[in-house]
């Protein structure tokens, strides 16, 4: 690679890296290029990529980043995850794939600013998808909604009940 092309790489690098919203880094071992193949594409169904990078080159896209907490945990063979919408389901695909191939452990992450060790990771991944911790925040706004519409309905439906009794009471 020539200084050119490095040049490129690290921009690209810093590109994902002010785009994403959760950064995954991870250090892998003995993982076949047809099983990275298909885990890359399986993770893109998420919004994110998986990517090999060169030490070095991470150093320097890192360095001046909100990310740059990372640096300190780069060494030996390391890859970039870059989550840009729902952190939780790319952390749920990441440790599935980290649990099937025992050469990949994810080392540290950055969500926002926020620096996460591996165990913050694994909590993370353990958290329901945004579409359900919405769908349960709208329930819990809606249930006292449906409570007190109940609630409200009910005098009007007793105080009718007892005009029809005093109505069938009078006409038998």
């Amino acid at each position: 690679m020539d200084r050119t092309d490095k040049e490129k790489y690290v921009e690209d690098l810093k590109g994902r890296l002010d785009k994403s919203g959760a950064t995954f880094l991870a250090e892998y071992s003995g993982v076949k290029a047809v099983e990275m193949n298909e885990f890359r594409s399986s993770l893109r169904e998420t919004s994110a990529e998986f990517m090999v990078v060169r030490n070095t080159l991470a150093r320097i896209a890192l360095k001046d980043t909100a990310q740059a907490h990372l640096t300190e945990y780069i060494k030996g063979s390391v890859a970039l995850a870059f989550s840009y919408k729902d952190a939780a389901l790319a952390a749920k695909k990441l440790m599935e794939f980290a649990k099937d191939q025992p050469g990949v452990t994810f080392k540290a992450a950055t969500l926002g600013e926020r620096v996460l060790g591996a165990d913050e990771i694994k909590a993370l991944a353990e958290l329901p998808s945004k579409e359900v911790l919405l769908a349960k925040m709208i329930g819990s706004i809606n249930a006292p909604l449906t409570g007190l519409v109940g609630v409200l309905s009910g005098v009007p439906r007793k105080l009718l009940y007892t005009l029809n009794a005093i109505r069938d009471a009078k006409s038998s």
